[in-house]
């Protein structure tokens, strides 16, 4: 991670859905988020103009002290040269956060021949430590420490232990500007880093979020698919029988109408209950409990009797396995029989259900496979039943297995957890 003018370090806190600033103005501009381009350079906040204007105090106020004070160091220079050097130097703490390097080699290299200019030169090498590698940063303040032994040999007032003195002094605090600067830039790199974190939890929760609503309505499209396509068959049916025999007797017929109206009622009554759920706007709502179990199973197979269907019923489950196993016990079976009346509409189906807490629930449930112009006509169906069931069982840790056997029946079988 780069802290510099030229990769800025808040380039991954730009997204607009992050952690909200208190007060950006008061930071750095490089730890405010940034619009527009990744590579442009960051806008300065309020905070950075008083530091530059700071800068630009400091640095004049040095150069009147070196003025003011016994002036030593450095070549002859007469003091209007040194005026307006100071005074170009002064102007260009403004713009030393988009040039430093090289403002602080042209100042580090002026002061050898201008002392005038070694309290720009520090800040300048500062800023080069906060805004630039530390390799630079170090190599920066190589050449200050040259420049400051060279600076006091052009004094010849200046020799022995004084020169040593004074020169070592000067290296000494352009070495503490260096890692006052780099200890800076490493505590800015933290905080850019802390924020990067910030923003990757917060979109990593929003996908938690959206994985979990993606599953609840993919819970819910198999809800659905599972409870209209039993109704859907049954009015099917009902409809078919009803057209291949149009001069039944007046009871079948009526019969036949009540059925129809009766599962259209259930159908429209199950389908509200779905639509109810798909319009809950919070996503961390829980579905509802399962609705069917076990005990449901006769009454399923009941309503298959009662469609003209027939169907041999074995039942032997000792006691009563979890709720998302009877759940998932109840759409295997309600899923085949609707298969059954779809595609083999005249032909008998067998189901048996056998289990307990040791050995898990099976199921199997099979049909012969329809004769070409014998009962209604069969219904069209897209395959997804089977598939979603497969589904279903796989998340519940169960086995499951359809297809046509050998005797020529179609076979659905499924074994379950007692308790997944």
């Amino acid at each position: 991670m780069r802290v510099d003018g030229r990769v800025p370090a808040g380039a991954a806190a730009e997204h607009t859905g992050g952690p909200g600033i208190d007060h950006p103005g008061l930071l750095p501009g490089l730890l405010t988020p940034r619009q527009g381009r990744s590579g442009a350079a960051p806008r300065r906040t309020a905070r950075d103009i008083a530091v530059d204007a700071l800068c630009v105090l400091l640095s004049a106020a040095a150069g009147l002290v070196w003025f003011i004070g016994p002036q030593s160091g450095g070549g002859p220079a007469a003091p209007e040269a040194a005026g307006a050097v100071l005074v170009a130097a002064c102007a260009a703490m403004w713009w030393r956060r988009r040039v430093p390097v090289a403002l602080a080699v042209v100042l580090i290299v002026a002061s050898v021949w201008f002392p005038v200019v070694a309290g720009p030169s520090a800040i300048a090498l500062f800023t080069v430590a906060v805004h630039r590698r530390a390799g630079t940063a170090l190599a920066a303040a190589g050449l200050a420490v040259a420049s400051a032994f060279a600076q006091f040999a052009l004094d010849p007032a200046l020799s022995g232990a004084v020169y040593w003195s004074a020169s070592g002094t000067t290296a000494l605090v352009c070495l503490l500007c260096v890692g006052w600067g780099l200890a800076l830039r490493a505590r800015r790199q933290l905080v850019v880093s802390l924020r990067e974190r910030a923003v990757r939890a917060e979109s990593e929760q929003r996908l938690i979020a959206e994985r979990a609503r993606r599953r609840e309505r993919e819970a819910i499209a198999r809800e659905m698919h599972d409870t209209l396509a039993h109704r859907l068959a049954r009015l099917s049916m009902a409809a078919g029988a009803l057209g291949f025999r149009p001069d039944s007797p007046a009871e079948d017929i009526a019969r036949g109408s009540e059925a129809i109206r009766e599962n259209a009622h259930r159908s429209l009554v199950e389908l509200r209950a779905i639509i109810g759920v798909l319009r809950a706007t919070d996503a961390e709502d829980p579905l509802p409990e399962p609705r069917h179990g076990v005990t449901d199973l006769h009454a399923l197979v009941a309503e298959n009797h009662g469609s003209g269907q027939a169907v041999d019923f074995e039942h032997a489950i000792d006691g009563e396995p979890a709720p998302a196993t009877a759940a998932c016990l109840y759409r295997i079976v309600q899923e085949a029989l609707t298969n059954a009346r779809k595609h083999a509409p005249a032909q008998p189906v067998r189901v048996t259900v056998t289990g307990d807490a040791e050995r898990g629930v099976r199921v199997e449930v099979r049909n012969a496979v329809a004769v070409a112009g014998r009962g209604a006509l069969p219904v069209p169906g897209s395959g997804t039943g089977l598939i979603g069931l497969s589904e279903r069982v796989r998340l519940a840790s169960g086995r499951f297995e359809y297809g046509r056997t050998a005797a020529g029946e179609y076979r659905v079988w499924a074994w379950l957890p007692w308790a997944p």
